[in-house]
């Protein structure tokens, strides 16, 4: 069975509502770890096998372990084919990749850039800011596509709206990436997640936040 080492209410969230929403649950044993938080809360667990304690990370049967949300769910979704990705070789199949990769190449690094005030020439020449990034979401959902792949929420959407239905103030005032992230939040596997996070936190000893 794979192991899916889970700090509720953090960026692995987005890996436990995949699972639900692939009906994969039965088949992941998910082992509930902490994090250090960026409010000072929290710790590094040393039964979390992560190299530098974060996560999520991904323990195959034979022990490999998959790091990197994009990776892990490249990997969820080729193992448990649904509609929420192209199959290899499938159209679309390099419209998926490009989106799962573009987020963690280009969108977070410009996102966190944004959020500490940082700005520097080598900074935008490499990763670009979050107006060149909010231009090609605006261009990926244009020509009246409902979600990134077209007319069905995908796992893409899931990666690349997260940080918006986060901390929704930080999403672009832009109506078509408003009203994506909306219907990407109401999508019940948010909710479901949601459920579940509240009820692992009680589990650890913690109060729901």
């Amino acid at each position: 069975m794979l192991t899916l080492y889970h700090a509720p209410k953090s960026r692995s969230s987005r890996i436990v509502t995949l699972l639900m929403a692939l009906d994969a649950m039965s088949k992941v044993d998910i082992r509930l770890t902490d994090i250090p938080r960026q409010d000072g809360s929290g710790a590094r667990d040393p039964n979390n096998p992560h190299p530098e304690g974060k996560v999520p990370l991904l323990v195959t049967e034979d022990g490999e372990m998959i790091r990197e949300s994009n990776a892990i769910m490249l990997y969820l979704t080729d193992r448990f084919p649904s509609d929420l990705a192209p199959a290899v070789g499938a159209p679309g199949r390099g419209t998926y990749l490009s989106w799962l990769f573009w987020y963690g190449n280009v969108l977070e690094p410009a996102y966190v850039h944004q959020i500490a005030g940082l700005s520097h020439p080598a900074l935008t020449a490499t990763f670009r800011g979050m107006p060149e990034a909010v231009a090609y979401l605006v261009a990926g959902l244009g020509e009246g596509r409902e979600f990134l792949m077209g007319d069905h929420f995908s796992a893409a959407d899931l990666l690349i709206a997260s940080p918006f239905l986060w901390f929704p103030e930080a999403t672009p005032d832009v109506p078509v990436i408003r009203d994506w992230v909306a219907r990407c939040g109401a999508e019940p596997v948010m909710k479901e997640t949601a459920s579940f996070d509240a009820k692992a936190l009680q589990d650890m000893g913690r109060v729901p936040v």
